[in-house]
């Protein structure tokens, strides 16, 4: 099979980069052949004889908006010469003008646009207007996208349902959840004072972009204030974040523990005792999968994909993101009772080690050669 893979990075520490990655080593092994086209591409990948990349090259502009529409430009006229070569196309979202044969939906800008937490419904300000219009133009390419697919993988339930919303033919849809990397999130004990983290007290870790208000820290620092005796490992980059003058205001400096952007997750996860994430909108989020790989559990919101792998032995989902005092009561339970605690991390792991990074990717790879057999 030859298969071409549309979008800007494939690479093994990014989020949407990971799935890629993990899909291409998965075609590798079974003998396909791999065109990519990326701007950025996992050097483990750049020197294989069965990847053929086709780098799409950064341009200097002021946006994202405008790298988005540079990256489908350049990409479509490329397809529009080559698609023929190819027995399947995979897209991802509205990234290329050009249908793809598989589209994967990893987010729905349509339905985060509805999300009374998108952002242009708080800020009245121009950086609202350019998010309202940013995904207001992402959520119209990719409807498109999504109905021409000859097949659509969406990556929760969630997912599926926000797409058959928007029109698309649920005869054509497809559930495959993200994986986990259980060799690289492991359960395990690393120091805390190597992280700058406290010794010898409860520890939450959180881990998101902290700079926008999509993954909900806000929430967390409020709830944090209900719960004493527990400490919060903030991971994220600091720039332009509004969080830390929160944690001022709220009296938390002395627990919450802002780390940055890290490399050395794993370990900061194998260091805390639970993990908290209830974002507002979140089409899965990878990071509930890799803390439940961690043995530690989680606590997460019904408006994030991964909850639906988070089950009561292992972890507690609120119903509602913004609900302090329950998000407060769901990390004071674990926090009062750590048997409890450990318990539900070690079902957590269980739970995790059924969506192994390559059984995940092979459901692709599944299903492509489904689609080349059936031509």
């Amino acid at each position: 099979m030859k298969l071409c893979i549309v979008t800007p990075c494939v690479f093994k520490g990014d989020g949407q980069g990971r799935v890629c990655y993990e899909i291409v080593q998965e075609a590798l092994r079974c003998k396909h052949d791999v065109t990519i086209l990326s701007t950025r591409l996992d050097p483990a990948l750049q020197q294989h004889n069965h990847v053929t990349w086709i780098e799409i090259s950064s341009t200097k502009l002021p946006s994202q908006l405008l790298h988005d529409l540079a990256f489908s430009f350049k990409s479509t006229v490329w397809l529009q010469k080559h698609h023929a070569e190819f027995d399947v196309i995979q897209a991802y979202g509205a990234v290329t003008h050009f249908i793809g044969d598989v589209n994967t939906a990893q987010f729905v800008h349509s339905a985060w646009q509805q999300s009374p937490a998108h952002i242009a419904k708080i800020r009245r300000d121009f950086y609202g207007f350019y998010q309202w219009l940013y995904t207001s133009l992402n959520a119209l390419w990719e409807k498109r996208a999504f109905r021409h697919a000859k097949l659509v993988i969406a990556v929760s339930e969630r997912v599926k349902q926000e797409l058959i919303d928007l029109g698309v033919s649920e005869e054509k849809l497809q559930v495959v959840l993200n994986g986990v990397d259980v060799e690289e999130f492991t359960p395990g004990s690393a120091s805390r004072t190597e992280r700058g983290l406290p010794e010898n007290v409860p520890l939450a870790v959180f881990a998101g972009d902290i700079r926008l208000n999509r993954k909900n820290l806000d929430t967390v620092l409020h709830a944090l204030v209900e719960v004493p005796n527990l400490h919060l490992a903030v991971v994220g980059t600091l720039e332009g974040s509004p969080y830390p003058k929160l944690a001022t205001q709220l009296n938390l400096n002395a627990r919450v523990h802002f780390l940055g952007y890290r490399r050395d997750m794993a370990k900061i996860m194998q260091a805390a005792d639970l993990f908290v994430f209830p974002s507002r909108y979140e089409p899965f989020g990878m990071v509930v999968l890799e803390a439940m790989a961690s043995g530690i559990p989680v606590v997460t919101a019904s408006t994030t994909g991964a909850a639906e792998v988070v089950t009561t032995e292992c972890g507690i989902v609120v119903s509602d993101p913004n609900d302090v005092k329950a998000l407060a009561g769901a990390l004071r339970q674990l926090v009062d009772d750590p048997e409890k605690c450990r318990a539900m991390g070690q079902a957590a792991r269980r739970v995790a080690e059924q969506y192994r990074w390559q059984q995940q990717a092979k459901a692709y790879i599944d299903r492509f050669e489904e689609m080349v057999a059936t031509q």
